[in-house]
């Protein structure tokens, strides 16, 4: 089993804002890849449960808020008992350029406090990552990242998006640094 987590915050004002790049990109790729989708309720998050590859998976958004995503990705992955090698985080990344995306097999939060509060539930900085450029911008990072993309960056993100919905696609099929070789370019 294969647990995908798309990070962001739960309520209409933070739709089409930069920290919900991951639920955008669950969004996204499930519309592509399916026909009908229904998410459910549990463990404090939405989920989708599917078959990809003649393997189970689970699409998570959790409703917890950026900043406690680790205590629902802790219950997913305790309950099923999925190996931590077996899950995927999608999420913003600030130091990559918009239209930019960086697949990492382990590394530190980067000041992401989603990303830091998974390593504190889960015990590790140990898990997949697949991360989507915002940019940088000199105002407050708070201000910042709960922004709403400019129609501009919604048109980026459009290319951005195709390409997510074929990484995932390979994501079932090839190993992680198959992956890597084939998705991560130099920040443009």
């Amino acid at each position: 089993m294969k647990l995908v987590f798309g990070l962001g915050n739960v309520g209409k004002e933070y739709i089409n804002t930069r920290h919900n790049i991951g639920f955008m990109v669950l969004d996204n790729y499930l519309s592509y890849k399916f026909s009908d989708v229904i998410w459910k309720d549990k463990f404090n998050s939405f989920c989708y449960k599917c078959v990809i590859e003649e393997e189970d998976v689970i699409f998570i958004k959790p409703k917890s808020f950026m900043n406690l995503s680790g205590e629902v990705v802790a219950k997913f992955v305790n309950y099923y008992h999925v190996d931590i090698s077996d899950i995927l985080i999608i999420c913003d990344d600030m130091n990559l350029n918009i239209g930019n995306l960086k697949l990492k097999m382990n590394g530190s939060s980067g000041g992401h406090n989603g990303l830091k509060n998974i390593e504190l539930n889960l015990g590790t900085s140990n898990y997949k990552r697949l991360k989507i450029g915002i940019s940088k911008n000199n105002i407050d990072v708070i201000d910042y990242v709960l922004g709403k993309f400019s129609n501009y960056e919604l048109d980026i993100l459009g290319d951005v998006f195709d390409i997510i919905n074929k990484l995932l696609d390979d994501y079932f099929i090839m190993s992680f640094d198959c992956l890597m070789n084939k998705y991560n370019v130099k920040n443009k």
